[in-house]
């Protein structure tokens, strides 16, 4: 029989699972400035430890509940659509079957899949407890096709609400489950209710989208970490959300300066920006000026009293490859500090 996830959407979007509780003190927190040198760390190199195993499989878009491709915001005829999306599973060699992973969500699948597999086969072995990780397993997610307003990425990166939160929890965590070749590897494999045991992680809108799921859902992803992340008005201005939400994710950190005005979620989150990074050249173009949207959010996390961790790269440009070199092992340790396992 197929493992099936247990679901934590009974407890609702306001409820923040009490029970789980993590106390991984500041180290780490606070702003950092890297570069302009960017060599790669040795934690993201191949250094010969024992591999996983990586799967492959695909998930039709007009099987889903949620994001079919056929939306009303959506122009098919000049941003194309998928009809269908790969996956991509990593589960590290520090696994042992049956246990409840935790897991790591990343978007724009593969993306930056190579260095984080190096990175668990290096860092879930490693003797120093204050530089090690989890075993946890990888989820990366292709993304629905092209890109901005009236794509369906766009829709489902840039959109403020749970919607891709509840399509990974819901439809993509059970589709890994049920895979057969991961089954077949893996019979008793299960993914961690804890959701400070799940993390999310992305790049531009899909940093956006890695803050989106755990801010809307936090009862389902605590750990976040954004690059260059596109905290800015992207949302497109046809959907149901500009009612609450006129400037798409800029609403984080001005206007209605959601991260101040609301309270405080059990959030661990890093943020990313790079000098230059893309920056609006057109004083009108405010509200898509990603730098300007990373130092406010970091700065209004502080604020607030997030462990935050907010990472400002010199001389380089928007999710540039250099900085995930140099920073993603940190940013990994970091993120999964204080995690106990079940």
């Amino acid at each position: 029989m197929v493992p099936i996830l247990l679901l934590s959407l009974a407890t609702g979007a306001g409820c923040f699972h009490g029970h789980h509780s993590e106390n991984p003190g500041s180290k780490g927190d606070g702003h950092h400035v890297v570069g302009p040198s960017y060599p790669i760390d040795p934690d993201l190199t191949d250094r010969g430890n024992p591999k996983g195993r990586q799967f492959e499989f695909k998930m039709r878009l007009a099987d889903s509940k949620l994001f079919r491709g056929d939306d009303a915001t959506l122009e098919p005829t000049k941003k194309a659509v998928r009809t269908e999306r790969k996956i991509f599973v990593y589960i590290p060699a520090a696994y042992r079957d049956g246990t409840p992973a935790p897991v790591l969500v990343t978007h724009d699948g593969p993306s930056q899949l190579k260095l984080v597999r190096n990175a668990l086969d290096n860092l879930t072995i490693s003797k120093n407890p204050e530089r090690s990780l989890p075993p946890f397993i990888v989820v990366s997610i292709e993304n629905g096709g092209n890109d901005g307003k009236n794509s369906e990425r766009g829709l489902e990166y840039d959109t403020m609400s749970d919607r891709f939160a509840r399509f990974i929890n819901d439809e993509v965590f059970p589709a890994v489950l049920a895979d057969p070749a991961i089954h077949a590897a893996y019979p008793k494999l299960a993914i961690t209710s804890n959701p400070w045991g799940r993390a999310t992680m992305g790049c531009s809108s899909g940093g956006a989208a890695a803050m989106t799921m755990a801010w809307f859902r936090p009862d389902l992803f605590r750990r976040v970490i954004a690059y260059s992340g596109t905290f800015v008005d992207q949302q497109d201005d046809d959907a149901p959300e500009e009612a609450k939400f006129p400037l798409g994710a800029w609403e984080y950190h001005s206007s209605l300066k959601l991260i101040a005005n609301s309270p405080k979620k059990p959030l661990r989150l890093f943020t990313h920006v790079s000098e230059n990074d893309n920056r609006a050249k057109d004083p009108e173009e405010t509200y898509h000026n990603w730098v300007m949207a990373g130092e406010r959010t970091a700065a209004a996390l502080k604020d607030k009293g997030y462990h935050y961790r907010y990472v400002l790269s010199r001389a380089t440009g928007h999710c540039d490859s250099k900085v995930f070199d140099l920073t993603l092992a940190d940013t990994l340790v970091w993120t999964w500090q204080g995690y106990r396992p079940e």
